[in-house]
């Protein structure tokens, strides 16, 4: 298969239908969180007490827009939640989609020249490996990939009230040596980052990312 002359300009994976897509930079943000919010109540019925309802509606609401900070703090291009059948949005797994923009390199003069290698960069990754830290390089997409997954404490301060399983996949994008494509997943299992639910997510998110396809068109 010949290399592609161009870099490409988005890409594409096979996800479950029960997980939703938030746009973060192109769309509606906020039409999309109150479409969530209200397919989340839609099977409530009807003479529900509104007084019962309206704090959890409340709370959810500040749990996606609080899902949707912490991406764009990230400067995520997309984020996706998962929505049971039910309808209930359940916010203990998601996946931050982002890109990385590497400076040229400067030459002797003063010169921006160009990008560092990708070999270059995965083998930076490679060697912050440490602890708990688990780190492998191979493809995705034919595409050169470094896969980093550890267990991030909980953080009160900072909003993070548990602890997360947290996979993230860089991925170097062809024909552009100066940017990378991340995928970020995390999950706190059933309560445990490391409990036999948290180990079957990272095993499906795994398997996700066999199925992506970077897109020309």
């Amino acid at each position: 298969m010949a290399e592609p002359t161009s870099p490409p300009t988005g890409y594409h994976v096979l996800l479950p239908s029960d997980w939703i897509q938030v746009p973060l930079r192109h769309g509606d943000t906020e039409e999309t969180v109150r479409s969530i919010v209200s397919s989340a109540f839609a099977r409530v019925p009807a003479d529900a007490p509104r007084d019962k309802l309206t704090p959890f509606r409340l709370e959810l609401e500040r749990r996606l827009r609080a899902a949707v900070a912490e991406a764009r703090k990230a400067k995520a291009l997309e984020l996706y939640l998962p929505m049971r059948l039910s309808g209930d949005v359940n916010l203990g797994a998601s996946i931050i989609v982002s890109e990385v923009l590497l400076p040229a390199r400067t030459g002797s003069d003063g010169a921006a020249s160009q990008a560092a290698d990708p070999a270059e960069i995965a083998v930076q990754l490679l060697s912050r490996g440490a602890g708990d830290i688990d780190v492998s390089s191979g493809e995705v997409d034919g595409a050169l990939a470094v896969r980093r997954e550890r267990v991030a404490p909980a953080a009160a301060g900072q909003g993070v009230e548990s602890a997360s399983r947290r996979v993230d996949y860089f991925v170097s994008v062809p024909g552009d040596p100066g940017r990378w494509f991340v995928a970020a997943f995390s999950t706190i299992g059933a309560g445990d980052p490391r409990d036999d639910l948290a180990d079957a997510m990272v095993e499906w998110f795994d398997a996700l990312m066999t199925t992506f396809r970077w897109s020309w068109t």
